[in-house]
């Protein structure tokens, strides 16, 4: 019995044991379930539940006429998972079927590597179980498209390894032009692991606009972690806004390809040019190039936003305080002397060029750019109270930052003139350009209100913002003070600005210009930064607005030279480039209504002038600018000689032996390389072409028998 007893209490404790096991079990499972259920199923979520970002696209940046100047374009990088299910079933079976064919067509159509170096590099990431291996990055939409039907690539992700990561690509359909103003828009991890954007330009200024706001999506991964988006938790992207700037896209190359051909010439280390509205304030081109290591020019940075002091440029501003001022008469004759050295209160002051005669008027001094001439005006007017010509400055704007609508404006600076010691030298040095340092854009605005008859206007760039074609927001010119002197002191001031260019420092450039135009010259001797005024480097300047009796357009432009470079006025290097821009931009956006063209003259002519062309293109061309021509063309059509002559009349007539006929070589001489290319791509002709400007010489003989497809050599000058 007692061992009976003994194994029974055995089993009874041991059932006991059990039941108070399972009733423990039975009580943890219903708290896990009903009261730490929800903790455990938003982990379940959230292990195979994800947000995914809805990236937002980025706006689009248009001038002012609708031109595209820059657009985020899809870009594709080519992964493989060499781990894919797909690849490794059956022994991997099915990579080895595909590996042949996908190296073949990826040499193909790259023709960067052969078949052989491909199905090397494949088969050792296989043998490596690369899950990440980078196949192609940064393919066009088009490349994509081709390599989607590739061997392996149809199959997808799970089957054929391939995994697709599309990615934005900001694009500039016009390459530099305007790159700077433009900006750029791109990411980059920062030291601490953070993507951030690096910006600038407009890009930068507008970039909240431009980068509308990214959407999120809840993702669910399943099988083989094929992401399935879960109804109901989308929250749709806001794409960015468009912008439309003031710029226009033919003045902008206009204004860089004259600019460029100076750089190009004197090797400068940076030049800029400005041209804008004079009525409105609209900046339409802004061109700023820096010489590159190569010796090659780059939109590499804002010049025309940097301060410097601009030299004479800057008397405008001692011109305009002394006439308001009053104390001295505009027929006042000043003492210059013949030495081109004179002492100012007590301070030596030189000039650059002697004057033309020892006394001088106000606006003669202006004219011809007179250091001595200038700083005895402000002497004379501010000597007993010097802080009251800081006071103009500030009338002018000129000790505030330039409002223009970009980031990064750097602040301008005034030297003191209420400190004792330092005052009247200050003073003096102001008068002509130094002891201050304010931006290029500072000069264009204070000369554009002088053009518009005193009204200073805002510079701007941006014209308007658009959502999906929709105006949200609309930028109009804006005032920044309705008349900064005098209305009889701007009349003043432009005769002024018009006698440098008749009579003064650029009346050599100006000389044989057909149409009006003011503005001033500056050559202004450079201590910046590292570099000291020892160091012989000048920034040459000019700065004016056309046509003068009627200003539609102010222009600056600005070079920096080399050290000790002889050619550094501002008459023999900026001035040119100001007249080549006014040139190009009088008969193509001055209207015709106010401004006819001018007569044309045959005695004007120093060379005589023979070109080939077509007859109605001709005609218009002449007529257009009044030029009076004898019309001997026989045939009323077709291709035409014009021979101008300084000595001889202007005489259009037909020109023979142009035309292809039966497969005759035409004669190309005098043609231009747009009529030449029509000539030769009508006869089924290719063509190489060397050099610029007319044709005068051909690889295949005027009459000789040719044969379609061939190509001819021409040589222009």
């Amino acid at each position: 019995m007692t061992v009976k007893k003994d194994i029974l209490w055995r089993v009874y404790l041991s059932f006991l044991g059990i039941v108070v096991l399972g009733v423990v079990i039975l009580v943890k499972a219903l708290y896990i379930q009903y009261a730490e259920g929800g903790y455990w199923r938003s982990l379940s979520d959230s292990i195979f539940t994800k947000y995914v970002t809805l990236q937002a696209q980025r706006g689009s940046i248009f001038s002012e006429d609708g031109q595209l100047l820059s657009a985020s374009i899809p870009t594709f990088d080519i992964y493989m998972d060499f781990q894919a299910d797909g690849l490794t079933e059956g022994r991997g079976k099915r990579f080895f079927e595909n590996v042949d064919s996908l190296a073949f067509s990826l040499s193909a159509f790259f023709r960067d590597k052969t078949q052989k170096e491909y199905k090397k590099e494949l088969l050792q990431a296989y043998r490596k179980k690369l899950r990440y291996y980078p196949l192609k990055k940064k393919l066009t939409y088009e490349e994509y498209k081709i390599i989607r039907e590739f061997p392996l690539a149809r199959l997808g992700k799970n089957k054929g390894g391939f995994i697709v990561e599309v990615k934005t690509k900001r694009l500039m359909p016009y390459g530099m032009l305007a790159g700077r103003t433009i900006g750029l828009s791109r990411e980059h991890i920062a030291s601490d692991g953070k993507i951030k954007k690096q910006n600038v330009g407009i890009e930068k200024s507008y970039d909240s606009l431009l980068s509308g706001k990214d959407g999120m999506q809840l993702v669910r991964f399943v099988a083989g972690q094929a992401a399935i988006p879960v109804d109901g938790t989308q929250t749709e992207p806001e794409h960015g806004k468009d912008i439309y700037i003031t710029l226009d896209v033919n003045i902008q190359d206009i204004t860089q390809t004259a600019l460029m051909r100076a750089l190009t010439a004197c090797q400068g280390p940076y030049g800029l040019a400005i041209v804008m509205e004079t009525k409105t304030g609209k900046i339409k081109a802004l061109c700023n190039l820096g010489r590159q290591p190569d010796g090659s020019y780059y939109e590499d940075d804002n010049y025309a936003l940097r301060t410097t002091e601009p030299g004479s440029t800057l008397k405008l501003v001692t011109l305009l305080s002394v006439l308001e001022k009053g104390k001295i008469r505009p027929d006042e004759e000043i003492e210059i002397g013949t030495a081109g050295k004179a002492t100012v209160a007590n301070k030596i002051i030189t000039d650059a060029e002697k004057p033309p005669k020892p006394r001088l008027t106000i606006d003669e001094c202006f004219a011809h750019s007179s250091n001595i001439g200038m700083s005895k005006l402000a002497w004379k007017t501010f000597g007993d109270r010097p802080a009251e010509f800081r006071e103009y400055f500030k009338r002018f704007k000129l000790d505030v930052r330039s409002p223009i609508d970009l980031s990064d404006v750097p602040s301008p600076y005034i030297a003191p003139l209420n400190q004792k010691g330092s005052q009247v030298g200050n003073l003096l040095w102001m008068s002509f350009g130094y002891g201050i340092r304010i931006s290029p854009l500072h000069t264009l605005t204070l000369y554009n209100a002088v053009a518009n008859g005193g009204r200073m206007m805002k510079p701007y760039l941006v014209s308007r913002v658009e959502s999906e074609g929709v105006i949200i927001r609309q930028f109009e010119p804006e005032v920044l003070k309705e008349a900064i002197c005098k209305p009889q002191i701007i009349q003043k001031a432009r005769k002024a600005l018009e006698k440098v260019v008749k009579e003064g420092t650029a009346r050599k450039v100006f000389q044989d210009l057909p149409f009006p135009v003011a503005g001033k010259t500056g050559t202004a001797h450079v201590s910046d930064g590292p570099i000291k005024y020892s160091h012989g480097v000048y920034q040459a300047s000019f700065v004016g607005y056309f046509p003068a009796n009627d200003p539609q357009f102010t222009c600056m432009v600005l070079i920096r030279t080399r050290p000790h470079d002889p050619n550094h006025f501002g008459s023999t290097l900026a001035a040119p480039v100001f007249k080549e821009i006014a040139q190009r931009l009088y008969p193509l956006y001055v209207r015709k209504a106010k401004h006819q063209s001018p007569v044309f003259r045959p005695d004007s002519v120093k060379e005589s002038i023979s070109c080939v062309g077509a007859y109605h293109d001709f005609k218009t061309f002449l007529n257009e600018l009044n030029i009076t021509y004898n019309d001997s063309a026989s045939v009323q059509s077709g291709w035409n000689h014009l021979n101008i002559s300084a000595k001889k009349e202007t005489i259009l007539k037909t020109a023979y032996g142009v035309e292809t006929q039966n497969n005759i070589m035409p004669d190309l001489k005098g043609l231009g390389l747009k009529d030449a290319i029509y000539l030769l791509e009508k006869s089924g002709l290719k063509a190489e072409i060397r050099g610029k400007g007319k044709v005068i010489s051909q690889s295949v003989s005027p009459g000789s028998r040719i044969k379609e497809g061939i190509t001819v050599m021409l040589v222009l000058e």
